[in-house]
């Protein structure tokens, strides 16, 4: 062990909280597994969580390798595996609710949270910090939640050292400044880009794990290399073998299939978890040459790449395009070079196409005036956000930025608190002013919670108790609701009001209900778009037979949209539901057909990809179908639910199942049992 293993592995022993902030490669998965292991043999619970359903399936095996399949559970939201054992491996949002819903009873005796700089996300923060605000201290007996918070880039640490060790009551000890085991290069290519990874792969600095930051330039990047001898014929034999039988589906399977065979990897967060699956299992046989991708390999997955190769240096972050921060670029940057596998890693920075252009241009006029004089430089794209060589030298020494407090509170977390035995308001009271924001911005949460207090006891969700009840509780939920019922969207509240302005007599009610449920859900823009195009092109179509002119029709196709059944009622229903519900201004319905789609047309999965040309986000639609059985099983209260939509929700189950089962069923070889 490197020095500083045995050092965490003895402080928790000690239990002692560890902040493990060492580099990429240095064996933090060694201490994460002693951290779990002195749980086990202490009878305690132990919870490994990180930020991406991946990187969490991938630890449930790993474990399960480790520690026997039957000591080890998966809890991703999308999937419950052996969820009772001893060690549970999950999303940080999943341990999150369980410290909002049971508060100091839960039982988790040691939280080893993976890849904690998440806490500095703006949008998903709140789920790394809410653990350190609810999870239990020591106690008299000594139990109390141990934990072991791991990241390559948290930067300055002293705030959690302090906090933690006032909140736990245990020492916590930080542990940094460890040299990386293996060295990195870096290097900036004016070469294009197919140039530089052939002349990687040739230079023996493969694995090459090509970053892009959209999922369609990572398909593209891959086709593209399909020209490209990268792998010999027995290279190739070798990995038709490590697929074996692998099924590929229709849809985006045939291409996958093709890359992969040509030594060509592929992995986003659009693919199905199946094929993501096969591209990191044949990545960590050394079998690729060639990942081409999104960030997502970059959140801590183990796959040995030598040679890590930024395709930009600029990403689109939902609202602009901007630079990479000093901790993104050293997180993705962090992947190369394994211990192990490598003696250095290699990072190499891909220059603009208009740099290299003019480069090219500028080297072949040499120093002929003439030439020189004859130069037309290329312009950067429109729009294009200006980096270069510079920006690529200063990321390499910047320090990682300052993780800030991103504390929210939504209906879903207030659902969770209420439903926790004795007084929720004491509960509530502690987790809103002893959270990690500044005062005034607790002030602001406390006045939104009390918002969606009132909405929730409005819309008849929940009931205040003149006493309280044998077990403590102050609340109580509707008795039409089910057990496992879930707020999980700002305007679910508003969904469970609008079901009562259905006629369940209807013909139409159980698509009506669907879209409700479809309208409070995040859009899944590339079915969207998807379906728009083909509305358009229809429209088109009988416009030009119909000898509209031009202009014209231009003007009308902006008025097109995706089909948005219920639209008008929707957003009637909404705006009566907003005027007395005023801080809900902020989020509004987006009505959309997608479910319904596939229900009025009797369309599989496989049609519907195949119909709006979906291949490359299969991923994405059946994300979306998950959350429809999600809220169709678990946010309906029972006055709305028939036996139609107990139906439609089993087989809604069935065809997610039919898709992608695959953590399913490699938990059940592992154990030899059925799930």
């Amino acid at each position: 062990m490197y020095p500083h293993q045995e050092e965490s592995l003895l402080e928790l022993a000690s239990g002692s909280n560890v902040i493990l902030a060492t580099p990429t490669g240095s064996g933090k998965s060694l201490v994460a597994s002693g951290a779990i292991y002195f749980a086990w043999c202490r009878g305690r619970r132990s919870y490994y969580t990180a930020p991406i359903k991946a990187l969490v399936s991938e630890k449930f095996f790993d474990l399960c390798n480790q520690f026997g399949a039957e000591n080890v559970g998966l809890l991703t939201g999308d999937a419950s595996v052996n969820a009772g054992a001893p060690i549970v491996c999950a999303t940080a949002e999943i341990v999150a609710n369980i410290a909002l819903r049971e508060g100091p009873d839960n039982d988790v005796g040691v939280l080893v949270a993976d890849e904690f700089h998440y806490y500095g996300e703006s949008d998903r923060g709140w789920a790394w910090q809410v653990p350190l605000i609810e999870l239990p201290p020591v106690d008299a007996s000594g139990d109390g939640t141990q934990f072991l918070l791991m990241s390559a880039t948290l930067g300055d640490t002293s705030f959690f050292v302090d906090d933690l060790t006032k909140r736990t009551g245990r020492q916590t000890v930080p542990i940094t400044g460890v040299q990386r085991p293996v060295p990195l290069e870096h290097r900036y290519a004016m070469t294009p880009i197919h140039e530089t990874i052939e002349e990687l792969v040739s230079g023996g600095k493969s694995p090459v794990y090509v970053v892009h930051f959209t999922q369609q330039q990572a398909v593209e990047r891959g086709q593209a290399l399909l020209s490209s001898k990268l792998c010999t014929k027995e290279e190739k034999a070798a990995i038709a073998d490590a697929i074996g039988d692998f099924s590929f589906s229709t849809g985006f399977g045939g291409t996958l299939s093709k890359l992969l065979r040509s030594g060509i990897g592929v992995h986003h967060a659009g693919m199905l978890p199946r094929y993501r699956r096969l591209v990191e299992r044949l990545a960590q046989a050394g079998l690729l040459k060639v990942v081409a991708g999104t960030d997502t390999l970059g959140v801590g997955i183990n796959v040995p790449i030598r040679t890590v190769l930024f395709a930009g240096l600029t990403k689109y972050d939902g609202r602009r395009t901007r630079r990479l921060r000093a901790r993104e670029f050293h997180q993705i940057s962090g992947r190369a070079g394994r211990a192990g596998y490598d003696t250095v890693g290699y990072v190499v920075a891909q220059a603009p196409d208009h740099d290299i252009e003019n480069a090219r241009q500028l080297t072949k006029a040499g120093d002929d005036p003439k030439k020189l004089k004859k130069l037309v430089r290329r312009k950067a794209p429109e729009g294009f956000v200006s980096w270069g060589e510079q920006t690529f030298t200063t990321l390499i020494d910047a320090p990682d930025e300052e993780m800030r407090s991103h504390f929210a509170m939504t209906t879903a977390m207030l659902m969770e608190v209420l439903e926790r035995p004795g007084d929720c308001f004491a509960a509530l009271r502690h987790l809103l002013e002893e959270n990690h924001e500044p005062r005034s911005r607790q002030l602001r949460h406390i006045k939104h919670t009390i918002a969606l207090y009132r909405d929730l006891c409005e819309t008849g969700i929940v009931t205040r108790l003149d006493s309280p009840a044998v077990d403590g509780k102050h609340v109580e939920l509707s008795v039409d609701l089910p057990e496992n019922f879930a707020l999980t969207n700002p305007l679910s509240a508003f969904a469970v009001a609008a079901f009562e302005l259905l006629d369940k007599d209807s013909d139409t009610y159980v698509l009506d209900v669907v879209s409700i449920v479809e309208s409070i859900l995040e859009d899944p823009r590339p079915v969207l778009f998807a379906q728009r195009k083909a509305e358009r092109d229809e429209a088109i179509a009988e416009m030009k037979a119909d000898g509209i002119e031009y202009e014209e029709r231009m003007e009308r196709l902006e008025e097109i949209s995706w089909p948005q059944p219920l639209a008008e009622e929707i957003g009637f229903a909404y705006e009566t539901y907003r005027r007395g519900h005023p801080w809900l201004a902020g989020s509004t319905p987006s009505p959309k057909s997608v479910l319904r789609l596939m229900r009025e047309r009797s369309m599989t999965f496989a049609e519907l990809i195949s119909q709006f040309g979906l291949a490359r986000s299969e991923g994405v639609v059946l994300r979306y179908l998950t959350d429809c059985y999600r809220a169709l099983s678990n946010g309906l209260p029972m006055t709305a639910v028939t036996d139609e939509i107990e139906d439609l929700t089993d087989e809604l189950a069935d065809l997610i199942r039919g898709v992608d089962s695959s953590l399913l069923d490699e938990w059940a070889e592992l154990t030899g049992s059925q799930v």
